[in-house]
């Protein structure tokens, strides 16, 4: 029997900044090697920048040791942009082709302001809907989006607060 579809969804906290400060760093869709240290790679394959189409390439080079020697092996997918709605502070993009065992995922990142005050912060939500991905549980790839938008969001932070 199939394992039906994963859907989640994770968030953090960017306290004392704006939605307006995040959004420039979440909407550029080129930009998560800044943000997501495990990602090395991130370009554009084609289409227009910040436009519905848009096909990005990311990777991530993982080491493993097997039998006393260690493997390099590059994990990579193209993911295109669906839908991007800057007044809205949010975009929605699915995986395309990849090495990584994604059959099926679309993911949406928007960004809220913390209890409908913009001046109070904002949160930033990471929410998927996928099926089964090879090499994860649903409990470890949900961990793994956790652990991903909160490095985003504090690396986020930092960068707002070196640039104000």
């Amino acid at each position: 029997m199939a394992e039906s579809k994963w859907e989640g969804k994770a968030s953090a906290n960017l306290v004392g900044s704006t939605p307006q400060e995040v959004w420039p760093h979440l909407a550029d869709f080129f930009n998560l090697t800044k943000y997501l240290p495990s990602i090395d790679t991130c370009y554009k394959i084609e289409g227009e920048d910040g436009k519905p189409g848009l096909i990005r390439y990311c990777s991530s080079t993982i080491t493993s040791s097997s039998g006393g020697s260690d493997e390099v092996v590059i994990k990579w997918c193209h993911e295109k942009l669906l839908e991007i709605d800057p007044s809205k502070w949010y975009f929605n993009y699915e995986a395309l082709d990849n090495n990584m065992g994604i059959r099926s995922y679309f993911s949406t990142i928007k960004i809220l302001p913390i209890d409908g005050g913009e001046e109070d912060g904002c949160e930033i939500e990471w929410s998927y809907s996928a099926d089964p991905i090879e090499g994860f549980t649903f409990d470890s790839f949900l961990a793994y989006i956790d652990t991903s938008i909160h490095t985003m969001a504090e690396n986020i932070g930092k960068a707002i607060q070196s640039t104000g």
